[in-house]
């Protein structure tokens, strides 16, 4: 479940690289392209331009590169030629990246356009979310911190916080223990050490928890058809508190991590 030094240089350096797609990403013009154009403009990037491995294509049988949730889809959006991206929507990229055998997770939702204030503000809540639970990560910490730093900001905040999908560990594979929930009661599950690394990825609803699916979960969305937002970091449990291995150019985290 630890990874040594060695293994976490590694999963640095995959983490390093998904950050530079993030980073293109928010500097791109995203109005007018569909989500299937910057799919492939991804995947470009990340075999061409990084020599990397797109994780997510093949894996459960997913073709593309990235998920892409518009609006009220929570997770697992298909990029389409038919999705174009219109000023005032939001949407989430939840991307992976593989070098050299170890892999990175990361996800961002961005504004398209001009976004009013409500979609604005929700978009802003996931975001501080993500990092309240990256702060409560240190060893001798417990899962359940991460989950109540969570859920208890989104809650602070009128916001819900899906309880079906979580984080999870990382390294060889793009999914391995532990689970990360987004809510829970402090000092309560697994004890953290030096050298886990996985990831906190928490979705928060504008309205109520619940959601919907087809049978393959292919799509998410919220059941009553209000906007989601989420953010995903892959972090390392080190010595004294937390490395963000998928820290974008420039990002500043907005408290104080350990």
């Amino acid at each position: 479940m630890t990874k040594s030094a060695a293994e976490l240089a590694l999963m640095a350096e995959a983490g390093s690289l998904l950050a530079e797609v993030f980073n293109a990403l928010g500097q791109l013009q995203l109005e007018g392209r569909s989500t299937l154009e910057i799919n492939d403009l991804v995947e470009r990037m990340i075999t061409d331009d990084l020599q990397a491995r797109p994780a997510s294509k093949g894996q459960y049988g997913f073709p593309y590169v990235l998920n892409a949730s518009i609006d009220d889809v929570v997770c697992h959006g298909v990029p389409s030629a038919e999705d174009v991206l219109r000023g005032g929507q939001i949407v989430n990229f939840d991307i992976t990246l593989e070098k050299n055998g170890y892999i990175a997770d990361s996800s961002t939702t961005y504004l398209v356009g001009e976004v009013a204030y409500p979609a604005r503000r929700l978009v802003s809540a996931a975001y501080n979310a993500m990092w309240k639970g990256i702060a409560a990560v240190r060893p001798g910490a417990r899962l359940g911190d991460i989950g109540h730093a969570i859920a208890h900001y989104a809650r602070a905040h009128g916001y819900s916080v899906v309880k079906e999908y979580c984080g999870h560990g990382i390294g060889r594979e793009m999914h391995e223990a532990p689970q990360i929930l987004h809510y829970g009661r402090p000092d309560t599950g697994l004890e953290l050490e030096e050298g886990m690394v996985f990831t906190i990825e928490p979705m928060l609803n504008q309205g109520k928890a619940a959601i919907r699916s087809r049978p393959d979960r292919w799509p998410v969305h919220t059941r009553d058809g209000k906007l989601s937002a989420q953010f995903e970091h892959t972090v390392a449990v080190t010595r004294t508190g937390v490395r963000v291995l998928t820290l974008r150019p420039g990002e500043t985290p907005p408290c104080e991590l350990g």
